[in-house]
């Protein structure tokens, strides 16, 4: 037949005749089918589990490879699992990417027929069992991920533990940040995940903590104990009381027994501020066995002070009665029902530092402590009128005054001697009143009114060898008093406003004489004998 191309296949029969045969090309592809819905559920339902089988199905391999790409993106996106879990738009993308496969997968599937299986509704079915691929991954991933979260909030119960630890031995001014931190690390694990494996171990975590916070009260140093055992006893404000449990009174008997120990070393010792701590004690823990001890104790210290007055150093001693006595007044003990015995033991303190003040000045004045010891015997002497000793100190304030401008006058303690066999006289030659004091045997003082007519004398004069003051035939004031044979040093001082210094006289008094002080004022130079 003309006009036909004959192609390389050909055959003979019986007569010999040769008859050729033309072979069409295969095709590359099935020739689509007729429209199969099912078919194309099948396919878009097996391209939703995000592995492409419904492209494989239909022979797209590239396509398939597609899907298989994206899906190991989100792979290796999410994985390992974080406890913040999967972005929204990281979802969304994947999301809307499978919606397409499915409806691309669909589509493409109505007309083309499946490589495998061959009938659709077992396509439909093995689609419908592989949506359980991403909801398992889903799943799986959930687990992945609130495991996650519990090795997070372990590693932040780690890091509030190491906080903890660090801080251990060293002094609690400097670290209690440190504890703080930690402490409201365990406070966020358990309110903020109560059921996580973390917030089970937080109880544990506090029994360490409190014992690591209070390691000063197990070494027996009880003042540095105390503000870390204050601390403790606030915790409970802030932890919820089912984590605190039997830690919320762990403080407080070591708290008392600290402020005791502190305070009573303080007091014993003298030093330190034990009245801030004894006060904490009777308010906090009146009905403590510690706060109990507390008056004893004071009892004891003002014992030891009040037998000191005796000792080498009275004038420490009353200082210290003193401040025994003010700072006992502050305590409260009305809580504890010692408020009645503190007190007396405040006004005892009182009363020997009120006594105690003469054995003090005594002291000052042998030690030649004059201006001080002046200071103290007329406290003395104010305070305690009726005292026996009040006579005698009155005498050691003038003997004392006296030894400041003549230091040999306080050579010897006076004593209350009065009176003696030798006459003197004291006029007073000045226009200004003056106190007359006089010491040795006997010891005493008067005063001596202003001279009306009298007045200054200027000092040249006094050097002349003639000056002879209260020689006028003046009447002027004067008083006679007798004394002992012996040496007397005598004081002139102005009384009021006068600017005219003090002047002193030494007399060595002898039988047989009688003598006469007068007292004068220079001009420029004060007052002199």
């Amino acid at each position: 037949m003309s006009g036909e191309q004959y192609g390389p296949y050909g055959t003979r029969d019986q007569d010999g005749w040769s008859h050729s045969y033309v072979v069409p090309p295969m095709p590359s592809a099935p020739p689509p089918g007729p429209a199969d819905p099912w078919r194309a559920v099948g396919v878009g339902l097996l391209n939703l589990s995000g592995l492409g089988l419904g492209y494989a199905l239909v022979r797209r391999p590239l396509l398939t490879l597609l899907c298989w790409v994206a899906t190991g993106v989100l792979l290796f996106t999410v994985l390992p699992a974080d406890p913040d879990g999967v972005s929204g738009t990281t979802l969304v993308v994947y999301g809307l990417f499978l919606v397409l496969t499915a409806v691309h997968g669909a589509m493409t599937g109505l007309r083309n027929r499946l490589v495998w299986p061959a009938r659709s509704p077992l396509a439909i079915a093995l689609g419908v069992l592989l949506l359980g691929v991403p909801v398992a991954a889903s799943l799986l991933y959930e687990s992945a991920r609130d495991e996650a979260t519990e090795q997070m909030l372990l590693d932040r119960l780690d890091t509030a533990d190491d906080l903890v630890r660090k801080a251990s031995g060293e002094s609690f001014s400097t670290t209690q940040s440190e504890y703080r931190r930690a402490l409201s690390a365990y406070d966020d694990l358990s309110t903020d995940h109560p059921g996580s494996r973390a917030a089970e171990k937080v109880p544990d975590r506090l029994k360490t903590f409190y014992t690591t916070v209070g390691a000063p009260y197990e070494e027996r140093e009880y003042c540095d104990a105390i503000a870390p055992l204050e601390y403790l006893r606030t915790v409970p404000q802030t932890l919820s009381k089912k984590d605190v449990g039997s830690l919320a009174t762990w403080p407080d008997d070591r708290l008392a027994t600290s402020l005791y120990e502190c305070a009573s070393g303080s007091l014993e010792s003298g030093s330190g501020d034990w009245t801030d701590h004894f006060r904490d004690l009777l308010d906090e823990f009146p009905d403590s066995e510690q706060a109990a001890k507390v008056e004893p104790d004071v009892r004891t210290a003002v014992d030891k002070a009040v037998k000191a007055v005796g000792g080498d150093d009275p004038c420490t001693a009353v200082q210290q009665l003193e401040s025994l006595s003010l700072q006992v007044k502050g305590l409260p003990g009305e809580k504890a029902g010692v408020d009645k015995a503190l007190a007396d033991d405040a006004a005892r303190a009182d009363r020997s530092a009120s006594t105690g003040v003469y054995t003090c000045g005594v002291a000052q004045y042998r030690d030649g402590e004059f201006a001080d010891a002046v200071t103290s015997m007329n406290d003395f002497v104010k305070a305690n009128k009726k005292h026996r000793n009040a006579p005698r100190a009155k005498k050691i304030a003038i003997a004392a005054e006296i030894a400041q401008e003549v230091p040999a006058a306080g050579k010897k303690l006076p004593t209350t001697r009065t009176g003696g066999s030798i006459t003197v006289t004291v006029k007073n030659d000045s226009p200004d009143e003056i106190q007359v004091m006089y010491t040795g045997p006997v010891t005493g003082t008067f005063t001596l009114k202003g001279c009306g007519g009298c007045t200054s004398y200027d000092w040249s004069r006094t050097i002349d060898p003639a000056f002879k003051p209260c020689s006028g035939g003046k009447k002027y004031p004067q008083r006679t008093i007798t004394l002992p044979v012996g040496t007397t040093y005598f004081l002139h001082k102005p009384k009021g406003g006068t600017s005219s210094s003090p002047a002193s006289d030494t007399a060595k008094l002898q039988s047989g004489y009688i003598y006469t002080e007068c007292a004068y004022v220079t001009t420029g130079l004060g007052i002199n004998s």
